[in-house]
C-alpha cells in the first residue's frame, strides 16, 4: 500500500538529488521524503473523510451528554471524545473552560484533556502503517487508561479546590445550570452532503495547516536520529534494558514539544535504532503530553497544587507504562 512512497522517495533521493544510497546523508533524506510524502497524503485524504463522518458532531451537545452521566461512564466518555477529536494539548484548553462552564466535573473534563493531545485519528493511522496494529491497540488502550484512571484520581482527590478562581466559578454556576441548560438544548439538524463536504474540506485544512510544521520537525529530527546516530549509540546508552533508561527518557521530552502527529516518526526511529519500545513510548508520550507549552497554558486555569500534581501524576504513569512494555516487548 506504502510502496509508492518508497519508490517516490527513491526516485527524487537517488535519481534526481543524486545521492548514494549507501551513505547517511542518501538514506536520511529517503527516510525524510518518504515519511513526509506519506503523512502529508493521509493528513489530507483521510481526515478529509472522517471527518465527514464527524461533521454534525456539536462539542455543546457532547459537554451537556456529559453533564448527565454518572462518573464511570464520563471517564470514558471524556477520554473517548478526547481520542476522537484532533486537538493537540495547546489547543485542547478552550474546550476544557468549555467543559468547565458546562457544569462537567474536573475528573470527566481531564481524562478528555489527558487523552485527546495522545490520541487522535492521525496517529492511529501512522502507527498502523509504522508499527502494526499491535502496538497502535496497546497504544490506544494505554492513552485511554492514562486518561480515565487520571481523571478518577483527581476526582478522588476533589482536584477542583485547586482551580483558578475564576474557573472554580464557572464551575460551580455550571453545575447549577446544566440540567436548565441540558432541557433547552435544541437538536442537530442533519447536513446536507455539500455541508459535510465544506466541513471536512475547512477541516481538514485547518488541521493540515496546524500540524504540518510539526510533521516536518518530527520527520525531519527521525530522519536526523535515522541517519546520522552512529549505530549502536541509543542501545548502548539507553537501550539495554536499564531500570533508569525509561525515567531519564521521560525527563528528556519535558522540555520539548510535539503533537502525536509529529512524533510518531520520531517513535519509529528511535526504535528502528535501538531503543526498546516501552523507552520510547515514554519519551514520546512525555514530549507529547507534559511537554513545557501545554502546562504554561495549563497555569492559566490551574493553581500551582493542581499543576504539580497533574505533573507528577503524568511523569508516573509515562514511567510505569514504559517498564510495562519494556517488560512485555516480546510479545509486541
Amino acid at each position: 500500500m506504502f510502496q509508492v512512497f518508497t519508490d517516490f522517495a527513491s526516485w527524487l533521493t537517488y535519481a534526481i538529488l543524486g545521492l548514494s544510497a549507501d551513505t547517511k546523508l542518501g538514506d536520511a533524506i529517503h527516510f525524510f521524503i518518504e515519511d513526509v510524502s506519506k503523512i502529508f497524503v493521509l493528513l489530507i485524504v483521510m481526515i478529509y473523510f472522517i471527518a465527514l463522518l464527524r461533521a454534525s458532531l456539536k462539542v455543546e451537545k457532547v459537554r451537556d451528554y456529559l453533564a448527565g452521566k454518572n462518573r464511570g461512564i464520563g471517564y470514558l466518555m471524556g477520554s473517548s471524545f478526547g481520542a476522537i477529536t484532533p486537538f493537540c494539548s495547546c489547543s485542547s484548553i478552550p474546550v476544557f473552560l468549555g467543559f468547565t462552564s458546562a457544569g462537567i466535573p474536573v475528573g470527566i473534563t481531564m481524562s478528555f484533556l489527558l487523552t485527546s493531545p495522545l490520541i487522535n485519528e492521525v496517529a492511529i493511522l501512522l502507527l498502523m502503517s509504522l508499527l502494526g496494529w499491535k502496538f497502535t491497540v496497546l497504544y490506544v488502550v494505554i492513552g485511554m487508561a492514562v486518561g480515565i484512571l487520571g481523571g478518577l484520581f483527581l476526582d478522588t482527590i476533589k482536584a477542583e479546590r485547586w482551580l483558578q478562581s475564576f474557573a472554580a466559578d464557572a464551575l460551580k454556576q455550571g453545575q447549577q445550570n446544566t440540567q436548565n441548560s441540558m432541557q433547552a438544548a435544541e437538536s442537530t439538524e442533519s447536513l446536507s452532503f455539500k455541508e459535510r463536504h465544506e466541513f471536512a474540506k475547512e477541516e481538514s485544512l485547518e488541521i493540515f495547516g496546524r500540524v504540518w510544521k510539526w510533521v516536518i520537525v518530527g520527520v525531519g529530527l527521525g530522519a536526523a536520529l535515522h541517519g546520522f546516530v552512529p549505530d549502536g549509540w541509543i542501545e548502548q546508552h539507553l537501550g539495554d534494558g536499564q531500570w533508569w533508561s525509561v525515567p531519564a527518557a521521560v525527563l528528556l521530552g519535558i522540555p520539548l514539544y510535539s503533537n502525536a502527529t509529529g512524533v510518531i516518526p520520531v517513535m519509529e526511529s528511535l526504535i528502528n535504532n535501538g531503543l526498546p519500545v516501552g523507552t520510547t513510548l515514554a519519551f514520546c508520550m512525555s514530549t507529547v503530553a507534559a511537554s513545557f507549552p501545554e502546562f504554561i497554558l495549563l497555569k492559566q486555569v490551574m493553581q500551582w497544587r493542581l499543576l504539580v500534581t497533574v505533573f507528577v501524576m503524568l511523569l508516573v504513569s509515562f514511567t510505569l507504562v514504559g517498564w510495562i512494555f519494556n517488560a512485555f516487548s516480546s510479545f509486541l
